[in-house]
């Protein structure tokens, strides 16, 4: 699986991150689900650098123009709830793409012991297309494990893009192990040392989806 970390070289990225961190901006969460939409953006157009492309002969009132363009067919994956600004931003330009979601949610046994439960899944077909799933916090990476295996039963992609804004390394450091084809590829935006107890991503910033949405019982 390959990596990129886009915190390793500096850029207008770092503001959103500062941002998004911050317990005394975090709080406004019309700003909070703008700033996730908009780490989806940059990092919309990052992966659009490695993708493939062919020349189009565009016309103009004057000519024409030979352009390149993006060939491969695109599906926008997200985990919900928090994932949805996040997918908003990858939508914002890749607006062609088409759509799935999953729901994933911890099932707690005790305060600190957690099952990992799919309930909801809905996709188009994924045969040699391009699936980019996102999700703004990976903690452990099994959450992105099991939603890459329900969407992989709609069909088989060219290639995976997972996107994340904060991995954690032991998340890092599972999906290294466990998900080992070629074609996959992690894209976060910086990368946290560690989890808590209960397996929050530390420094991290809290419940994304709470800070997104409010908080739920």
């Amino acid at each position: 699986m390959q990596i990129h970390n886009l915190s390793e070289q500096n850029s207008l990225l770092n503001q959103f991150l500062k941002e998004i961190r911050s317990v005394d901006i975090q709080q406004d969460s019309l700003r909070f689900r703008r700033n996730i939409e908009r780490i989806g953006e940059v990092m919309a157009y990052e992966i659009s650098k490695e993708m493939a492309y062919e020349t189009e002969n565009v016309k103009t009132s004057l000519g024409v123009a030979p352009t390149d363009i993006p060939n491969e067919q695109v599906v926008l994956g997200t985990i919900l709830r928090a994932g949805l600004p996040f997918h908003t931003g990858f939508l914002n330009y890749f607006d062609h793409a088409e759509n799935a979601f999953v729901s994933a949610y911890r099932k707690y046994k005790d305060a600190l012991k957690f099952d990992i439960f799919i309930e909801y899944i809905a996709s188009p077909s994924l045969d040699g297309k391009t699936l980019i799933i996102t999700d703004p916090m990976l903690a452990t990476g099994s959450s992105m494990e099991l939603a890459i295996g329900a969407l992989q039963t709609k069909g088989k992609p060219t290639r995976i893009n997972i996107a994340t804004i904060i991995a954690s390394q032991p998340a890092i450091d599972y999906m290294q192990s466990n998900l080992t084809d070629d074609n996959i590829t992690l894209w976060t935006a910086t990368i946290d040392p560690e989890l808590n107890s209960h397996s929050y991503i530390i420094p991290g910033l809290g419940d994304a989806g709470d800070l997104a949405f409010g908080q739920k019982l």
